[in-house]
């Protein structure tokens, strides 16, 4: 059985110990790490939330403690009192390794069982067990200072923000289902059955209400709900640093945001991040780097051959030049070394982007090796190894076809290299740009119309307005992204506050005029009042700390995350609930076979 505290009080951090205590009365509080009983002496391992402290039970001291001691297993939450002493055996690798705690009363708090998964750094556990046991695995020491860098950085934004002059302003989790880009979240309505609310996939409309409103600044930390196929950075609820301003422009936008980041980064990390960062066009990023994020800590870059094989009979690049598409490569320093097998496996690899398949040109060091000198001539190999400026030991990969497939091949191609290669091994860099001049509207196969790049709301650059009724294809949007190491960031826009360019926007996406009022009557109808020129951006706050704890997976930063199916496997959601439940919001269950 666990005892009570009684009279005793933690009256120190465990992991915060160190010399300037040599000598004083403590008392401690934790779970107990390791344990190690060396007939005279018993070590303890204790840690908690700032780490370990080595506690020493000797007879001599207390034999009370020393015999309950002997009773202590991993993980019972215990209660030492005793005297910090200097540490004989100084272990350097801990901060409170120049000391250690020489008991004199032990309170077993509660005891363990043995637990399911071990309570320690870089643990290799299965991701659905440390899920399952989350409460175990946000015990460990690497999971708690992800969650310090976490929360570090919610205090840093909201004071930061506040100094900025912004107020945080909450917005509703149950909204209206309003078409966004992905599916939404349902709840049924047990006061208006059949009608549901949805969860907000971001709190969009609503602050674009509080510019209407006069608030001026506003940002929230909100969170926001997609129902979509989930990957490594994805989670069907995450949250956003969301933010709006009103009465101003892009400018103003970028050099807060930059300065947002600056602070975050300089809080948190001690690293200092240099502004202006750099800005690139959406254009050129996808020529150059075949992404609308891409990651500029290496070259690498795709270039453009069509021109210099716009003569050839080599049907693979003269179909793809007549079907407006193009000819590109990237050169990849040292790669001519790669086998046969490799660069096949290139090929594959390229084919699940639609590419065709992969040409190349290995300058080895005994000669230029080709299959295209069937088909081109010397002059034209040596353009080409010319624009790629390839030298001896280098491998030019080429893709021909429409331009979306070759850009978006090699852009992931160039990515995969990267990673083979270990370009970027050891690489702390944090490489920030600015993607500006997106598309303000993408044509959908599928649906036979454009839709929003970004969302319906966003203007259109005033330079492109007269394209809108002529080639609604070119116009380019006041949108930015900022993209950080080949991930975006954030992202956001100038807002229309025109009522007529709305209703035009409306038109080109596909809505009559009564679907965009049924859709978004209550923003429609609040243009009608004075809206102030408005924009703002929204950062991934997960990804953020992803950044800044320097891991991959967006689980690790989230206390209680879902696993890749959306599932909890800790408390079981989503699960059945009761009939009478059902029978309360009217809802009848039919599941499709």
């Amino acid at each position: 059985m666990g005892e009570m505290l009684g009279q005793e009080r933690r009256t120190h951090m465990a992991g915060l110990v160190n010399e300037s205590l040599i000598g004083q009365e403590i008392v401690v509080t934790g779970w107990v790490s390791k344990r190690r009983n060396l007939g005279s002496l018993i070590f303890c391992d204790l840690r908690d939330r700032e780490g370990i402290l080595q506690v020493v039970f000797r007879e001599e001291a207390s034999k009370e403690a020393y015999e309950k001691a002997d009773r202590l297993r991993n993980e019972y939450c215990i209660l030492v009192r005793g005297t910090v002493e200097k540490r004989e055996a100084v272990n350097t690798a801990m901060p409170t390794g120049q000391v250690e705690l020489i008991a004199k009363e032990l309170k077993i708090l509660s005891e363990s069982e043995t637990p399911p998964i071990y309570i320690k750094e870089n643990l290799d556990a299965a991701e659905n067990i440390r899920l399952k046991y989350r409460y175990l695995d946000l015990r460990r020491p690497d999971m708690q200072r992800i969650m310090k860098i976490r929360s570090k950085a919610y205090i840093t934004v909201r004071n930061f923000m506040d100094q900025e002059g912004f107020l945080e302003v909450e917005t509703p989790i149950l909204t209206k289902s309003t078409p966004e880009g992905a599916r939404d979240y349902l709840v049924p309505s047990r006061n208006y059955p059949g009608s549901f609310y949805a969860l907000p996939q971001s709190p969009q409309l609503f602050k674009q209400l509080l510019m209407v409103s006069g608030f001026d600044k506003y940002f929230q930390i909100a969170k926001c709900f997609r129902d979509e196929d989930l990957r490594a950075n994805r989670q069907p609820e995450f949250t956003q640093i969301d933010i709006e301003m009103s009465f101003i422009g892009v400018e103003d936008i970028i050099d807060l945001n930059e300065r947002l980041i600056q602070k975050v980064f300089k809080d948190i990390l001690d690293y200092s991040v240099v502004t202006p960062f750099q800005r690139i066009t959406y254009k050129e990023a996808m020529e150059k780097y075949g992404s609308d994020k891409p990651d500029l800590r290496f070259g690498m870059e795709i270039r453009d051959l069509s021109d210099l094989v716009s003569g050839t009979e080599f049907v693979v690049f003269k179909s793809a030049l007549e079907a407006s598409g193009s000819v590109r490569a990237i050169n990849l320093t040292g790669g001519a070394a790669m086998g046969r097998k490799d660069i096949d496996r290139l090929g594959e690899f390229v084919k699940t982007y639609r590419a065709k398949g992969l040409a190349y040109i290995q300058l080895k060091e005994d000669g230029v090796k080709t299959a295209l000198s069937k088909f081109l001539s010397e002059e034209e190999i040596a353009a080409i190894i010319q624009r790629m400026d390839a030298k001896t030991g280098d491998l030019i990969l080429i893709v021909a076809d429409k331009n979306e497939v070759v850009l978006q091949s090699l852009g992931a191609l160039r990515l995969d290299l990267a990673k083979k290669t270990g370009i970027l091994e050891g690489n702390k860099e944090f490489r920030f740009a600015w993607v500006t001049e997106f598309p303000l509207l993408e044509w959908d196969d599928e649906a036979k119309r454009f839709v929003a790049l970004h969302h319906p709301f966003t203007s259109p650059m005033e330079e492109d307005l007269d394209l809108l009724e002529t080639d609604p294809g070119r116009v380019r949007a006041k949108a930015y992204d900022m993209v950080l190491n080949g991930e975006e960031l954030g992202g956001g826009s100038i807002r229309i506050h025109d009522t007529k360019l709305q209703q035009k926007m409306f038109s080109l996406l596909g809505f009559s005029e009564e679907e965009a009022w049924a859709r978004f009557g209550f923003l429609l109808e609040a243009f009608k009042f004075g809206p102030p020129p408005h924009g703002g951006l929204a950062f991934g706050m997960d990804r953020l700390v992803m950044f800044l704890a320097g891991t991959d997976n967006i689980k690790d930063v989230i206390a209680f995350p879902k696993n890749q199916n959306a599932f909890d496997p800790m408390t079981e959601a989503p699960d059945k609930v009761e009939d009478n439940q059902l029978r309360d919001l009217g809802i009848g269950i039919s599941i499709k076979e």
